[in-house]
């Protein structure tokens, strides 16, 4: 990715994590938050990540020690989502394990996130994620479940 192009992508990451700190759960400020991710995001995407917080399709797993892990409850599969990546140097702050992350994030660069990472920020936020305490070892069997030998 040429420099001037990954400037682009690290403000317009900034401005659309800025649009979901700012985006409140009360309804002058739902429809204003709404318009905002509009300007970045499809609408497609913005509803199925709703759908999501309706259905209670965000888990945020809780370690022992203050870790979270968060799973998204998609139609077909359950994904793996890393909302907060720090790794300010490249275009993505974010990763989910699902196919369209893969090819419209990563490889053809055409949206800044899926509807799932959208899904765990904005309800991470609003506080509507499904909490679960998680032990150590089934948090390696979580991972483990999604490495390939």
């Amino acid at each position: 990715m040429p420099v001037e192009a990954l400037q682009d992508s690290l403000h317009l990451r900034h401005v659309l994590q800025a649009s979901i700190q700012a985006f409140d759960s009360d309804e002058e400020s739902f429809e204003e938050g709404i318009e905002m991710l509009r300007t970045l995001l499809p609408d497609t995407m913005i509803i199925a990540a709703l759908d999501i917080i309706d259905r209670e399709g965000v888990v945020k797993y809780k370690t022992s020690w203050g870790r979270h892990h968060y799973e998204v409850m998609g139609t077909t599969s359950t994904y793996t989502v890393f909302p907060h990546l720090d790794v300010a140097s490249t275009a993505v702050s974010s990763y989910c394990t699902c196919p369209s992350f893969a090819f419209a994030v990563l490889i053809s660069e055409n949206h800044l996130m899926c509807k799932h990472v959208l899904a765990v920020s904005l309800a991470d936020r609003w506080s509507r994620c499904v909490v679960r305490p998680i032990e150590d070892d089934d948090l390696l069997l979580k991972f483990a479940g999604h490495v390939s030998p």
